[in-house]
């Protein structure tokens, strides 16, 4: 087991982005109850830890990250996976949600429709066709992903005016 952990930890380690469960299984070469289970349990020893570092699980897919309370120093000497461009348009989605995608065109200008694609592809925005344009709202993803703890668009909206402050 404790080799078993050693692997995955490896594998998240180097990820760019989370990695699904079977992804995990085959960069490991481990079965994938095997890395299940390794996974589970680096996440409660992270947990214990209380450390800069967590590994999170959103659905089947896991992710290394630093906690939230440490970001604020990580970006001051890196670059995030997401531009300042994509995060407004990820900030205005999570505030105004549930939004067309029109409109957030009207504010943000063309730039928007790589972002949305972008957001949608890493999972943290869902898009559902709505007569010409689309319904945009953020996911559970989403809210794990930034440690917001709740998907309620009130806590969601909370937590972006502290973040202003």
């Amino acid at each position: 087991m404790i080799f078993d952990k050693g692997l995955v930890e490896a594998a998240l380690f180097s990820a760019s982005g989370p990695l699904h469960l079977r992804d995990l299984a085959e960069k490991t070469c481990l079965s994938e109850e095997s890395a299940y289970d390794a996974a589970e349990s680096l996440i409660d020893d992270y947990n214990r830890r209380e450390g800069a570092i967590q590994i999170i699980k959103t659905g089947k897919e896991y992710l290394m990250q630093l906690r939230e309370e440490y970001t604020h120093v990580a970006g001051k000497t890196s670059d995030g996976e997401i531009t300042k461009g994509t995060m407004k348009t990820l900030v205005t989605i999570a505030y105004n949600q549930p939004l067309m995608q029109s409109e957030l065109f009207k504010n943000l200008g063309a730039r928007v429709y790589d972002d949305v694609r972008t957001l949608v592809d890493m999972g943290l925005v869902s898009k559902k066709r709505v007569g010409q344009s689309a319904e945009l709202t953020t996911t559970k993803k989403f809210s794990e992903y930034f440690g917001i703890g709740s998907t309620k668009k009130e806590d969601i909206r909370a937590w972006i005016d502290k973040k202003q402050r």
